[in-house]
């Protein structure tokens, strides 16, 4: 349950906390006091959307904390540990937003963003009246209305459902590594022998790719490497060149080679330049002798870069890569070829949880709508004591095929909603249709008073709740809240004496001036300040002693009701 809200610098309020209680908290006082604005805040801090407009003039920021008490078994504390959120029995939220549109949000001190806050605060609070944060909005919320209220025979069917889908899932991924049904695997098999014929066509080897690099390298600069060799030889051989000038050094030195062996040393190193000098000269015109272009080579060895460049396009990033792919498709080809035997078992066991998935699906539609017959007929009956004498609130089930519901989830294959109607001769309407307001709350008190303690929600907060409705209804209402908080908290706003009677803590929101700036107030209400604000409520005038009495009455009442 909300235990304290602080708000600071939201619209006229400057700082207020309130520390609410179990079971009913009321907040009343004069039109355009602030009621609102405080719902505001407590919807701010629940995840709704944020608008620099709700900042307090003047500031900079505006900031909401929320303190929760939560249970240990909760879903919000598993919502926590899925999120990787440190919980204990206490939950603080922490929300900011500034005026350059930046905003921060905090759950137990760890950043999240409004997506994961509005995830977490759907398991603690519903919020009924001017706001998006509706828990029974959901059509998927709805479903689970029904499911607990239907009980431990729909909860049985929902676990045998798991179980099936979960074995589905394992029968249909050891099928998929058999290739599928029949056909399926027909098809891979077509596949794996078409890519293993390709690559095996294609008789590549290791490093052949950086050979014909290498050679088409060569060809497409045949012309300047033929010019190059030419013009090199020219340089060793020609008259005059580097050969005659390395043969003339070396007579020069051979006539003074036997004076010293300084002299001889260098004779021998002059007839090894001369000798290597000759050996190149000879292999370079080898080389120009045996260079010539083939037009066919080249394109031979541009058809196959092209072969390879495709294959590794396929198959890997390089030839290895493409080898270790052939190895891997030739163990599934032959997996493939010999596994009918195995396909046929698992695709009979899938064909048999395929039958038994429809028939749970079946009997789970059957109790949900038997259960949600009895329901609706139920909260019917309780819009009727609410003044709402020609409601008409039903659940509408999609029908569905055995086709559909074998590949259902773990929740079954319906898809349902609430309808609703609250005058005679309007057509029903999908609840996120009705247009939210009094008849809104009213409805949602009816199916709160029906489904106390089918779901975890520890919080409801109510606005509008008695718009248009005074006397016999009034009262109706303050005893269903009353009935309600037996087993959860209530926040609401009320115009009516007779609800904020029935009130275990009341709150008055009015305002006050101070230095010059209007400020929107919140303040606990002792029982005689109680009684007072009940005289106000009833228009009755200040030591009135008519309205003291009846104030009192009401208050006595009141205690009567919720101690009988």
């Amino acid at each position: 349950m909300l235990e304290k809200l602080i708000v600071k610098n939201i619209a006229l309020i400057g700082y207020a906390e309130l520390e609410f209680s179990k079971g009913l908290n009321i907040l009343s006082g004069e039109t355009g006091a602030g009621k609102s604005v405080l719902l505001d805040s407590i919807n701010f801090a629940l995840g709704a959307k944020a608008d620099k407009s709700m900042i307090r003039y003047g500031e900079k920021e505006c900031s909401v904390s929320a303190i929760f008490s939560v249970s240990e078994n909760s879903e919000v504390r598993q919502e926590l540990n899925d999120l990787d959120i440190e919980a204990d029995d206490e939950l603080i939220l922490n929300r900011k937003f500034k005026d350059d549109g930046r905003g921060e949000i905090r759950v137990n001190g760890v950043p999240v963003n409004a997506s994961m806050l509005r995830k977490i605060t759907s398991k603690l609070v519903d919020v009924h009246g001017q706001s998006e944060h509706f828990y029974l909005l959901s059509e998927a919320h709805q479903l689970e209305v029904i499911d607990r209220y239907a009980g431990e025979k729909v909860t049985a069917l929902k676990e045998e459902l798991r179980k099936l889908v979960s074995e589905r899932k394992v029968l249909q991924e050891s099928l998929r590594a058999l290739g599928g049904d029949e056909a399926e695997r027909g098809r891979r098999l077509d596949i794996l022998k078409y890519q293993l014929e390709e690559i095996d066509r294609a008789e590549l080897k290791e490093n052949e790719e950086d050979e014909l690099q290498a050679r088409k390298l060569v060809l497409v600069n045949i012309e300047k490497i033929m010019q190059a060799l030419n013009s090199a030889c020219e340089f060793f051989s020609g008259d005059g060149a580097a050969n005659d000038c390395l043969s003339g050094a070396r007579r020069s030195l051979g006539e003074i080679s036997s004076f010293s062996d300084e002299y001889s040393k260098y004779y021998e190193r002059a007839e090894s330049l001369l000798f290597e000098a000759e050996d190149l000269a000879e292999s370079l015109h080898s080389s120009v002798d045996g260079l010539t272009y083939d037009e066919s080579e080249a394109e031979e060895v541009e058809n196959r870069l092209d072969l390879i460049k495709s294959l590794k396009k396929k198959y890997g990033t390089t030839i290895s890569d493409i080898f270790n792919y052939r190895e891997k498709i030739e163990k599934e080809f032959e997996l493939l070829q010999n596994c009918d035997e195995e396909s046929a078992k698992l695709s009979e066991k899938l064909r048999k949880n395929s039958d038994k998935t429809v028939t749970v699906c079946r009997e789970l539609t059957s109790l949900r709508k038997k259960a949600a017959d009895e329901f609706c007929k139920k909260v019917s009956r309780e819009l009727t004591t609410l003044n709402i004498k020609n409601a008409n609130f039903c659940a509408q089930f999609d029908d569905y095929n055995d086709s559909f519901a074998e590949k259902s989830g773990t929740i079954g294959a319906d898809s349902m909603r609430f309808m609703f109607s609250a005058n005679a001769g309007e057509p029903l309407k999908p609840l996120s249709k009705v247009i939210s307001g009094g008849e809104m709350s009213r409805l949602m008190l009816a199916i709160k008073t029906q489904m106390s303690g089918l779901n975890e929600i520890g919080t409801y907060i109510f606005d509008e709740i008695d718009a248009g409705i005074s006397g016999i209804t009034a009262k109706v209402v303050a005893e269903k809240f009353a009935d309600i908080s037996v087993g959860c908290q209530i926040i609401a706003v009320s115009h009516l004496a007779q609800i904020a009677a029935m009130a275990d803590t009341n709150f008055l929101i009015f305002k006050q001036e101070e230095e010059g700036k209007t400020l929107t107030k919140i303040q606990p209400l002792s029982e005689e300040d109680k009684r007072a604000e009940l005289v106000r409520l009833l228009g009755g005038e200040r030591h009135s002693t008519a309205a003291e009495s009846l104030a009192s009455e009401l208050i006595a009442s009141s205690e009567q009701y919720k101690n009988h």
